[in-house]
């Protein structure tokens, strides 16, 4: 078959929506299928400019290429999940979250702009009515699944994927260092693992991987580490290697990823596949749907003090973090999760 993946991308930031859209087209194309990537670029600002974004996604035409039809479309986010095609599968990664989960949130914006409340409710509208056009809705996490039931009343089927390179990760000795690979941004929270690492009481040090959406935030963190005289106990990475990035989880004591409401999130899956436990919070969504408490992790509420309490006892018990992380390699390999599981659900 001939294959078009449709997606939305922000220039010059890379994350897991890219990977998870190549993975995807990677397995298709391993599968026998001619498949491609269409990437719309976005553009979420000045509110208004969501509309346009949307028209636009509703007027492109992907039913044929050069005469040649297109036999199916995969819409993964939003508005490009929009855009039509007589078969048409969704596989969702997340809605517009600021226009419902992250609507009155300390962290949405779309709420402060004079038509935010109208561009709000045009984005709901239109997730209503042309979300249910496509053939099967998938979600890309449980999480995307109950939002969407939720807020639009749409059953969805959550569809794990595994991470970029899965067969690559590896586990070996435990040295002495937590390991927060992500982007730095705002939504990941690496402010408040700086936080509680002011607040614990072993000399539990934290090395962070990956690049800020935005420069000043970098320097910000680093500015507060110094103002919480933690900065001699964290390490900034910055972006490192995929080969630099499975060491560091490979000798990692343990990962710490504490993201507000994520919607899947490759960190989890690729901590489990290196053998090595999770801290994660009781609002951080899809982590949640692979980190349990006492078995492959620890999951703390969502504060300085509960962080710090978590950190200090895995650092006090590397013994039980290695179980605990070996329990977590574990239940990746009794979930099945694969690619030929995913392209086998979509294609059928």
């Amino acid at each position: 078959m001939r294959i078009l993946i449709a997606t939305t991308h922000v220039p010059f930031i890379r994350g897991g929506a890219e990977a998870h859209a190549e993975g995807l087209r990677d397995a298709l194309s391993a599968s026998g299928h001619e498949a491609e990537i269409v990437a719309i670029p976005f553009k979420w600002y000045p509110p208004e400019k969501i509309l346009e974004h949307m028209l636009a996604c509703r007027l492109i035409d992907l039913t044929e290429v050069s005469g040649t039809p297109v036999d199916l479309l995969i819409g993964l986010k939003f508005p490009a999940y929009l855009i039509p095609h007589p078969r048409k599968v969704l596989w969702i990664l997340h809605q517009f979250r600021t226009a419902y989960e992250l609507w009155d949130h300390p962290l949405g914006d779309l709420i402060y702009s004079p038509n935010g409340t109208e561009v709000r409710d045009a984005i709901r509208r239109a997730d209503m009515k042309l979300i249910p056009e496509a053939k099967r809705v998938f979600a890309n996490s449980s999480t995307v699944a109950r939002r969407l039931k939720d807020f639009c009343g749409i059953e969805a089927e959550p569809l794990y994927h595994p991470p970029p390179h899965a067969e690559k990760f590896y586990s070996s000795d435990a040295e002495e260092y937590l390991f927060f690979p992500s982007r730095l941004c705002l939504p990941k929270r690496q402010a408040l693992v700086l936080e509680a690492l002011a607040l614990t009481r072993e000399a539990v040090r934290v090395r962070f991987s990956g690049s800020p959406d935005n420069p000043a935030y970098a320097d910000q963190l680093k500015a507060l580490a110094r103002r919480l005289r933690v900065h001699a106990r964290v390490e900034w990475l910055g972006q490192v290697s995929e080969e630099e990035k499975r060491a560091l989880y490979a000798k990692a004591l343990g990962v710490i990823y504490p993201p507000i409401d994520e919607d899947f999130g490759y960190v989890t899956l690729e901590a489990m596949l290196a053998a090595k436990p999770v801290i994660t919070c009781v609002d951080s969504g899809g982590p949640l749907e692979f980190v349990r408490d006492g078995e492959t992790g620890s999951v703390a509420e969502a504060s300085a003090e509960s962080l710090a309490a978590k950190m200090d006892d895995l650092w006090r018990n590397p013994a039980r973090a290695k179980q605990w992380g070996v329990r977590g390699l574990e239940l990746f390999r009794e979930m099945k999760i694969s690619w030929a599981n995913v392209t086998g659900k979509l294609l059928s």
